[in-house]
């Protein structure tokens, strides 16, 4: 009887041309000779998808798994990949709010040729034609419990409140998200942000601008900002805020009003290695894989069948927690696809200015 390893194995060599070498001793041989350039935003990410899901797949196929980390936006990146056909990646890490709506409109990612009939338990917002998430982040408000014990922002609202609490602060220096919580701070509710009233959103952005100590742009540096203190509060991702707590740093992670999101994998069009990209997403739709990057990245995984492998302790700090989930919402996809250059370079020149 064929085990989901073995039909592994058979669909790499067919796809590659190494089903002659099957059966032959030579399949391990050639298997070795082979290698996956995965990109990964680096960090707890790199050590989180190493145990989970790199090792695991070398174990399984020979093939070696090579991890590089890239930049928190790879928008860009994969363009210039596919353009010049410098394929430095096989497959990275993309988010669905923010990227997968335009590298599918500018056809820049491989499908994936499988379903959700072929990867039981999978939510069906994880899986499109080009991509597959595998974990559920949220953005959230962090502070600093020795600058304000238990009491600290509670809200966006909060965040804005420099007299109710004083102290350094710190957002992304992103539009995606921070326009949220601009205007969830000048109070429109999370169900009625889209389409976003962008004007008023730079109205609000325009008050906690001179307040602003320090926008991030990677989750490394937002977690260090956090971590050390360097800022009393934060915009940032609730792993990266774990992280923190993790190295017993004094911080709280506020989930109200949070802003979550799906990240998983997508494979840059062209790719010569594609076919065993595709094998290694299709992989990272395990269960019990998904359940063990828990261990290391506190994101909740898209397989629901994987909290049978978390333990409750665990489960509670992970966004997709129902108690965590219900009251965080999902920036749109369309409406940012349909923004996002637009809105992005209003964003950078309103920074510098």
């Amino acid at each position: 009887m064929d085990t989901p390893k073995s039909m592994m194995r058979r669909r790499i060599l067919q796809a590659t041309g190494g089903l002659a070498l099957a059966g032959t001793g030579l399949g391990a041989a050639w298997a070795k000779d082979q290698k996956l350039i995965v990109a990964d935003p680096g960090g707890p990410y790199s050590a989180a998808y190493r145990k989970a899901f790199y090792d695991p797949f070398e174990k399984e196929t020979g093939i070696r798994v090579v991890n590089v980390a890239r930049e928190a936006q790879p928008v860009a990146q994969i363009n210039a990949i596919v353009q010049t056909k410098n394929y430095i990646w096989d497959v990275t890490t993309l988010t669905l709010s923010a990227d997968i709506p335009y590298l599918e409109s500018q056809n820049l990612l491989e499908p994936l040729d499988f379903t959700l009939a072929d990867v039981p338990g999978l939510i069906p917002e994880a899986l499109t034609s080009t991509w597959m998430g595998v974990d559920i982040y949220s953005t959230v408000l962090a502070y600093r419990t020795d600058k304000y014990g238990e009491q600290g922002p509670q809200t966006w609202a909060d965040f804005w409140n420099v007299e109710k609490f004083p102290g350094r602060r710190s957002l992304r220096r992103n539009p995606l998200d921070t326009l949220e919580q601009a205007l969830m701070a000048d109070g429109v509710p999370m169900d009625q942000l889209y389409p976003l009233d962008v004007d008023r959103a730079f109205r609000s952005l325009d008050k906690i601008k001179p307040h602003i100590a320090i926008w991030w742009t990677s989750g490394a540096q937002a977690m260090q900002a956090i971590q050390n203190g360097d800022v009393d509060m934060i915009s940032t991702w609730n792993g990266r805020a774990q992280a923190a707590i993790d190295n017993e740093a004094p911080v709280k992670i506020v989930w109200n009003e949070g802003l979550y999101s799906i990240e998983g994998w997508g494979i840059p069009r062209g790719t010569p290695r594609a076919d065993i990209a595709k094998e290694f997403v299709r992989f990272c739709a395990d269960k019990q894989r998904q359940a063990l990057f828990t261990d290391e990245l506190a994101y909740g995984p898209t397989n629901q069948e994987a909290f049978e492998f978390i333990s409750p302790e665990r489960a509670e700090i992970l966004p997709s927690a129902p108690q965590n989930f219900t009251n965080m919402a999902l920036p749109s996809p369309e409406w940012w696809a349909a923004n996002r250059q637009e809105v992005t370079e209003r964003f950078n020149n309103w920074i510098i200015s």
